[in-house]
Order: structure tokens, then C-alpha cells, then sequence
């Protein structure tokens, strides 16, 4: 029995080659809830909060118990009676609530997560190809908004606003190891994206500016470092911080540590702008990965 389920993106779960993804909106919330937890025990209580807030109905309790046994029939339908597993087995009732029991890796989320930790520590063994490989892995699994078909309740919008923060971070330290690698070409119009979407988020920003530099592209350098400053100033009446002033002054004077250089011996180019942009959070020879 193969189970797949997507939350990265429209909620997809199979189970098989059979959805189980509910039509209604309340039990496609428990479902996802679940999903997220998947091998934990997610409490009533977290239940409830999640798919009545703070008012839920004299008949809640009942109501997710009708919800419940609507997932397990789908589940049931998807297993087939020659599988040897029933949906009990597999959306278990435990005491104060309930599990579902499918391996970790059936969970985009959670490949996800594995593949940005495993990203990050090869960023952290200064092996910026393979880390920019796992991290550019995990990036794929998203296909839109996390979660973006579902209605959200306290919990699960917390998992969407936690996976976009993980999805920046994930996207920001894997251009920090494509800039070091020599890529700052084929980064542009991926950055030319990424800012106007995010157009508050200094770290993207800051890679944006080193990647036209390294183009030759000084002046379109300087015009990003105006248009953020404005932005930040007209919306938070904050300058940019130290370090992307630092940037920018480098910028301006075209200084050296900001060319790619070689590796002894030959190799891909590295970047050794350390100085103006502060230490990294993963290691001093990184510091555009300093901004998550």
C-alpha cells in the first residue's frame, strides 16, 4: 500500500491510485490537520479549535466523530478488503484523539522539512553543490501555496505561515549557494520574481544586488538597493539595515571583494564579500546566507 499525500500546494491524498480527499470543507481541514501531524496524535481539542474556533456547536464532539468515519470509508474504498489493513489501523482513535498512521515520507511537508535540514548541513560542511541540489529538491515539492484549497482554521494557519517561512529560508540560502557556485546568471529572473514579490525581504534583495553586479549590471545593482529603501521607508519607516548599506557602499565603489573568485585548484568561483556583509549564520565564507 503506497499512500501520498500533498499539502504543499491544492490538498492531494492517495491511497493507492484512489483519492481520499473529502469534498466538504470541514473534513478536508481534519484531513490536512492530521496530515501535518501524520504518526502523531492530534488531540479533540486541537480538532475542535481548528474546525469551530472559538464557538464550536453543542454537537461538535459528534460532528467530528460523523467527520472521522467519513475519512475512514474513503479510506476504506482506497485499501480494498485484500490489503490486510483497516482504516482504523490506519486513522487510529487514541485516547484524547486521533492518529494517522502512515510513514513520514508519504507527507510532502515532511520530505520537505528533511530535505532543507539535510540542505542546510551540507551548506554548513562548505558543500555548497549539494546543498544547493537537497535544497532545490525541497523547493520542487511546492506547488503553490501550502494548503491553498483548504479553509484554515488557528492551527493550520499557523503550518501555512510556518511553511512559507520555511519555503523563504529554503529559497534565500540555496541563491546564496548558487551565487557562490558562479550562477548569478541564471539566478536573475528568478530574483527579478522573487522581489517584487517580496518586496520588504532584505536578504532577497541583497542576492539580487550581487547577482547584476557580478552581470555587469552595477547600475540596476544601485536602482534595487533605491526602490527597497524607498519601500522600506514608506512602509516602515525603517532604513535598510547595516549590512545591506555595507553592500551597497561596495557597490558604489566597485569594490573587489565582491567579484567571484576561484578555487584553488580550479573549480567553480566563490564569493568573499564577508567583510562587507557581516558573518554568516551558517559559516563566515557565506555571508549572503546570514539574512533567514
Amino acid at each position: 500500500m503506497i499512500a501520498d499525500i500533498r499539502l504543499l500546494g491544492p490538498l492531494r491524498a492517495r491511497i493507492g491510485d484512489v483519492s481520499v480527499v473529502p469534498s466538504a470543507a470541514k473534513p478536508r481541514q481534519l484531513l490536512a490537520l492530521l496530515a501535518v501531524h501524520v504518526g502523531r496524535i492530534v488531540t479533540i481539542d486541537s480538532l475542535l479549535a481548528e474546525l469551530w474556533e472559538e464557538e464550536p456547536p453543542r454537537s461538535a464532539a459528534t460532528t467530528l466523530q460523523t467527520y472521522v468515519l467519513q475519512l475512514r470509508r474513503k479510506i476504506a474504498a482506497a485499501v480494498g478488503d485484500g490489503s490486510g489493513v483497516s482504516a482504523k489501523e490506519l486513522l487510529v482513535t487514541e485516547h484524547g484523539g486521533y492518529r494517522l498512521a502512515l510513514p513520514a515520507e508519504s507527507v510532502d511537508v515532511l520530505r520537505a522539512r528533511d530535505l532543507i535540514t539535510r540542505g542546510q548541513q551540507a551548506l554548513a560542511a562548505g558543500e555548497d553543490a549539494s546543498g544547493s541540489t537537497l535544497l532545490g529538491d525541497a523547493l520542487r515539492l511546492w506547488d503553490g501555496p501550502a494548503l491553498v484549497d483548504v479553509p484554515a482554521g488557528p492551527r493550520l494557519r499557523i503550518e501555512r505561515m510556518s511553511l512559507e517561512e520555511s519555503r523563504l529560508g529554503a529559497v534565500e540560502l540555496r541563491i546564496g549557494a548558487d551565487l557562490r557556485l558562479g550562477r548569478h546568471h541564471r539566478l536573475l529572473g528568478e530574483l527579478t520574481t522573487l522581489t517584487a514579490e517580496q518586496p520588504l525581504h532584505e536578504a532577497l534583495h541583497a542576492h539580487y544586488m550581487v547577482a547584476l553586479y557580478r552581470a555587469g549590471r552595477a547600475g540596476q545593482a544601485l536602482e534595487v538597493f533605491r526602490r527597497l529603501r524607498a519601500t522600506l521607508i514608506d512602509e516602515l519607516g525603517l532604513e535598510p539595515s547595516p549590512r545591506v548599506q555595507r553592500l551597497h557602499q561596495a557597490v558604489l565603489a566597485a569594490h573587489p571583494d565582491l567579484d567571484p573568485v576561484a578555487v584553488p585548484g580550479g573549480g567553480l568561483p566563490r564569493e568573499r564579500a564577508g567583510a562587507l556583509v557581516g558573518p554568516s549564520s551558517t559559516a563566515s565564507r557565506a555571508p549572503l546566507q546570514s539574512w533567514s
